[in-house]
């Protein structure tokens, strides 16, 4: 992979639109819905939807930093969800639904706590930003259907 392409990795409620939200954007190179942050391995969209997995549903991409930098994607992420939400984006409820950010380096990790901090100390919201930053585990693509489920439909948005 050439240096100045990077993958990340972002939980912000249903898989469905957030992937949509980053898919159109330019530098973006691909998108996937999928799996992170749980036990099973392989976990299929109903062991998800359990709660017994522990993952969250995320939006796995590669982008092209030369165009499109991290904090452009930190920006849109905590602009397009609710990070005071506990386990639950609107009315999609359950730890799969959590704000996340998933690092894959050092780097990233220290730009997502710079701008979690710095919001954080904004005064956006009332209530605490509980948005976790953990380490990238392994990532489990999501069922065919679930790829780019809205832009198949001919739609834009879904919960966003």
């Amino acid at each position: 992979m050439a240096s100045n392409i990077k993958v990340a990795t972002f939980g912000a409620g249903c898989f469905w639109g957030v992937e949509e939200l980053f898919r159109v954007l330019g530098g973006i190179l691909e998108t996937s819905s999928g799996y992170m942050g749980g036990s099973k391995a392989a976990p299929s969209y109903a062991d998800v939807c359990s709660g017994k997995s522990g993952h969250a549903e995320v939006v796995h991409l590669t982008y092209d930093q030369e165009v499109i930098s991290y904090t452009d994607l930190l920006e849109l992420f905590f602009n397009n969800h609710n990070p005071t939400e506990l386990n639950r984006q609107g009315l999609d409820v359950g730890s799969q639904y959590r704000s996340v950010i998933f690092y894959h380096d050092a780097d990233q990790k220290h730009m997502a706590e710079k701008a979690t901090a710095l919001l954080a100390s904004s005064a956006r919201y009332k209530r605490p930003i509980v948005t976790q930053i953990l380490q990238a585990q392994a990532y489990w693509p999501a069922e065919d259907y679930h790829q780019q489920y809205l832009a198949k439909r001919g739609l834009s948005s879904c919960h966003i």
